[in-house]
Formats: C-alpha cells, structure tokens, sequence
C-alpha cells in the first residue's frame, strides 16, 4: 500500500475537523490573543485545529536581526530579539496566571537565548546565514503557537501545542521549501489524530516544516495559509477558515474604493486569479491543495467574527454583471524586447523565457505582436543582469510604475460584450499591455499606476455601483 493509498483509507474513519488559520493581526496583542481563544471557544465541538502565524511584525523583525547579525551588528540584532521576546511576555503576562505564565515564561527565555547563540553563529561565519535563517525566523511561529495553546488553555479550551516540523515535511531547499504531500499527510496524521480523539484542540505555526534531514525549513513568506492548506487537505477538514482583518474577499481593495462590499462566494479559480493579481487577504498557493481534495475555504475576520464572510469551493456561479471582484498590483514594471528576427521564426520566445528562469524572476502577464513581446514582473532584483541578457535578443525598452488591474468572473469570457463594458469605463486611460486569461475567467491589463485609483474606482462604479 502506497503512502497517499493509506492517507486516504485511513481518512475514511476519521470524524473530519475544522482548520482554523489565524493571521498575524489576529495575534498582534493580547486582546487579539483574547479574540482568537473565544473564537476557537465557541466552535469547539467542530475539533478544530488551529494554525497561526507570528504575531504582526515579528517574521520582520527576525529577518532584520538575520541582517544585522550578517553585518556584525551583533548588539543591534539583540535589541530587536529583546523586543520581540518582550511583545509575547506581555501577553502573557496578561492573559496567563500561575504555573502556565511561569512555564510560557521559561520557554521564552530559552528561545531568546537560542536565537542569540544562532545569531553569532551567523555573525562569526556569515556563510551559514542561508541555513540558520530558516532556524531564526521561524521562531515567530514557533513562539505565538505555544503562547496560543496556552492561553487557549487558561480560557478553558484543551489547546496542546505540536511541533509543525512533525507534520510539514518538505524539500531540502531553505527559504521557500516544497512540501511533500503524501509524507506531509502521514505525518500530519499520526501527529494529529491523537490528540483530536483525546478531545483537544491541537495548536501549530504556519510557514514551518522540516526537510529529509529534519532540518528546519520556511515555506516562504506567505506560507501559513498553505500550511493551513496542507493540514485541512491531510485530515479531509469540513472547511479551512483562513481568519484575518477584513471581511472576506470583497468587489475591491476598499483602502482604493470605499464602497467594496464582501462577496458570500467564489469559485477555486476565481479567488486564485484575486490572490494572485493582489488580494492579500489569501495566499495563492492556498487554493491548490483544498482544490484537490474539495475541501472548502472560508475568508473570515477575527476582529468582528459575525461580519459577513466569503466561501469558497469547486461551485461555478457567474454573476450577473459577469464580474465578481476588481483586483490590482502595483509597483509594477514592463519589459518589451522587439526584434524583426521574431517574424516567422520558432524559439524566440524560448530563448525569452530562458533568460528569466536563469535569473529566477517571475513574469506576470505576457502579451505577443509579430515582432515584440511584452512583459510585467513585480521582482526587479535582477533586473538589470536580465536586460543586458535580453539585449542579445533585441531591443529592450523598460517602463516602471506601471499596475495590473485585473477584472475577475467566471464565464467572463464568454460573456459578449465584457471588453467594451471594461474599457468604455476607462476611455481616456492609456492601456499599457492587456491579457485575456487562458482559464476564461480574467480579463487582465496594464495602466500607469498614478492612474490606478480612479481606474479601479470607476470599473468598481460601472459593475458593482457607487
């Protein structure tokens, strides 16, 4: 019997739970903390399993201590420990009494005192710094799981800590790991399932897994939502609630339009397409492993948890305006490369993105003529080393603070019309670059950014109202 052959018939006799995502400004203070314990609280009969994140500012604050230590600041990268350390005493301190706040404030102490040791590791051989990042900064989520499982505990709720490490198995690669998925289910499983049949309510960090050496690994930033992911799809979860500060997904970015309103629900591609081109609310990679197994995702906000929230599953529900949502991301740029060599030949687009997989730079958006090809990225890291490859292949031209604004519905299309409803919302805007998604359900374009706000504003006007 294969792994995923046993994960599966093992599945089968398991009371499936609920997998509750707690974000790091659902964990920013102890009020925050409070929140969170009378949320799980309220649903313990739906065995939930918790994930959370660093508490907000934490994963910052450890990669700049990473820094520092790197350019023999060592004191400096102290500093930023101590305060780090000193945020979850005082919650604490608050929230905690007793044996607990005692035993939370031991494990404190040995976790600064650890990260100080691997900070001047760091700083004595900077060499080691790619493997100890992983060590040093996944100590946020570490620190705010433990502290979660006890004041979950001090509310009344059987919160017991896991070691993530024991569940996300992944690549060797430190930084951004992959995770494997059938040693990720076993594994979550055997750790997992005892302690839910025991009547408690287990409690890991996102974002951390463990590599075939048991190192310890990050699957990049962002990564608590995939771990979430990955537990609810092992254990066959009735939902995954990702919990976060706003409402769900909703028709726009209300910081650019005021007047966006929650959406009840989205299909899987649906809310990949708005993660990917700019809703933060959700992690792209999220949506692949619920996508798998059909677990459904739900969107919720932990500083008001009866606010309306977005559902999302496999149901395909075209609206009836044919656009659900208006999604953007700025700090955008695009890089043309024309060359008459393009005219009739094969592999010139080959050779394109060649150059980009060899800088290890994503592209966004790609939009072809005859003799050009059109491209945005976000990462300009690598920029110029690409530019000077690209100029072997031809003329290159790069135009910055440009956004994406991508228009997001399913049957979008099919649906006659969609385009000239889109553009005649925006006649006086230039349009940089436009793609139609493969996948029928974005409709997806380039403007200048000083340009984005009114953009989104009048799309969101002419699809959803004022």
């Amino acid at each position: 019997m294969t792994g995923s052959e046993a994960a599966i018939r093992g599945a089968s006799h398991r009371v499936a739970p609920l997998v509750m995502k707690f974000g790091g400004t659902s964990v920013e203070d102890a009020s925050a903390f409070a929140r969170l314990a009378q949320i799980v609280g309220d649903r313990r009969a739906e065995r939930p399993v918790v994930v959370v994140s660093a508490m907000s500012r934490v994963t910052d604050g450890l990669v700049a201590a990473v820094r520092y230590a790197s350019e023999g600041a060592v004191e400096s990268a102290d500093h930023g420990v101590d305060d780090l350390v000193a945020r979850h005493r005082t919650v604490a301190g608050r929230l905690l009494h007793g044996g607990e706040e005692e035993e939370v404030g031991a494990a404190l102490e040995v976790a600064r005192r650890e990260i100080r040791e691997l900070l001047r590791v760091i700083a004595a051989h900077p060499g080691t710094r790619r493997p100890l990042y992983d060590e040093v900064v996944s100590r946020g989520e570490r620190l705010s799981s433990l502290l979660v499982a006890a004041v979950l505990r001090a509310s009344g709720v059987a919160g017991r800590w896991v070691d993530a490490r024991r569940c996300i198995r992944t690549t060797a690669e430190h930084t951004r790991a992959d995770p494997l998925i059938e040693a990720t289910a076993a594994a979550t499983q055997a750790e997992l399932d005892p302690i839910l049949k025991r009547g408690e309510v287990p409690v890991l960090g996102g974002f951390i897994g463990s590599g075939p050496d048991g190192a310890t690994t990050t699957l990049g930033r962002g990564g608590s939502d995939y771990t979430a992911a990955l537990v609810g799809a092992a254990l066959r979860a009735t939902e995954i609630q990702i919990w976060t500060d706003v409402s769900g997904f909703l028709t726009a970015d209300p910081r650019v339009v005021p007047s966006a309103r929650t959406l009840d629900h989205l299909s899987y591609a649906e809310a990949a397409e708005l993660a990917y081109f700019g809703a933060k609310v959700l992690h792209p990679k999220t949506i692949q492993p619920a996508v798998e197994h059909g677990v459904p995702v739900r969107i919720c906000n932990s500083r008001d948890p009866s606010a309306p929230s977005t559902r999302i599953d496999a149901r395909s529900e075209p609206s009836r305006a044919g656009v659900k949502a208006i999604a953007h991301k700025t700090g955008v740029t695009v890089v043309q490369v024309a060359s008459a060599r393009m005219l009739g030949a094969y592999g010139f687009l080959r050779a394109i993105f060649e150059v980009f997989d060899r800088h290890q730079t994503a592209v966004d958006l790609v939009a072809t003529s005859e003799v050009s090809v059109s491209l945005s990225l976000d990462d300009t890291a690598r920029l110029p080393e690409i530019m000077r490859d690209l100029e072997t292949l031809g003329t290159v031209r790069v135009e910055e603070e440009r956004a994406i604004v991508c228009v997001v519905g399913e049957g979008l299309r099919a649906r006659p019309g969609i385009a000239a409803s889109v553009f005649g919302a925006v006649p006086d805007v230039s349009i940089l670059l436009i793609s139609q998604g493969a996948s029928s359900i974005n409709l997806t374009f380039v403007v200048e950014e000083n340009r984005l706000r009114e953009v989104v504003g009048r799309l969101h006007g002419a699809f959803f109202g004022s």
